[in-house]
């Protein structure tokens, strides 16, 4: 893959996952504002010099960053009860994955799909190979409860950007003053609720049934 960030030798994997991870510590405890070669030094325990020897700089340690938060939702959407014979419960499954990590990783996400850090676009390549190992999974799953003939890629894409949008929103009020007399009552319960009822009406509109 032809990326901004610089190629990795199997040798130097386990010293790039280190600063991979202060980086991610750095986002999650302070913020974008931390985000930044001395800070991610700093926790990493390095000089600055390093993180550019590894790196090449912000930018290519932003794009490393980026890729890693994808790595880590892949990992939580797989980590995901078997498949069982009902395949829409098992793509509500992995549905309700995608919005755990989202919850648990509001940082994480928001570098993984707004304009968090303002100057950085990630790498072209790097972003279409990194939101396809994420999307394909979703298509795998609808694939199992879709007739022959849909377009995949169109209901998977209908599926995700609804989840999407049902995330980001109760991202946005969890950020906020909760409201007395918002829709949904402020409990994470309720908010699962309705999110998983957004889920399984959106897939009972585009056909999909076990």
């Amino acid at each position: 893959m032809a990326t901004r960030h610089l190629s990795v030798q199997p040798a130097d994997q386990n010293s790039r996952r280190r600063f991979l991870d202060a980086a991610l510590a750095v986002l999650t405890d302070r913020g974008v504002a931390g985000l930044t070669v001395r800070g991610v030094a700093e926790a990493a325990g390095a000089s600055t010099i390093t993180v550019y020897t590894r790196f090449g700089g912000r930018t290519g340690l932003l794009d490393a960053l980026y890729e890693r938060a994808f790595d880590l939702m892949r990992e939580q959407l797989l980590d995901v009860p078997p498949e069982t014979e009902d395949g829409l419960a098992d793509l509500i499954e992995v549905a309700l994955a995608y919005r755990r990590f989202a919850l648990e990783n509001p940082a994480r996400y928001a570098l993984m799909y707004e304009r968090s850090v303002h100057d950085f676009d990630p790498d072209p390549d790097l972003r279409t190979a990194v939101m396809r190992t994420t999307f394909v999974m979703f298509v795998d799953k609808i694939r199992r409860i879709s007739e022959p003939g849909m377009d995949l890629q169109q209901l998977g894409y209908l599926l995700w950007t609804s989840m999407h949008g049902l995330v980001s929103v109760e991202l946005t009020m969890r950020s906020q003053t909760p409201l007395s007399d918002w829709f949904i009552e402020n409990t994470d319960e309720a908010n699962e609720d309705v999110y998983r009822t957004g889920v399984r009406a959106m897939c009972t509109g585009l056909g999909l049934r076990t």
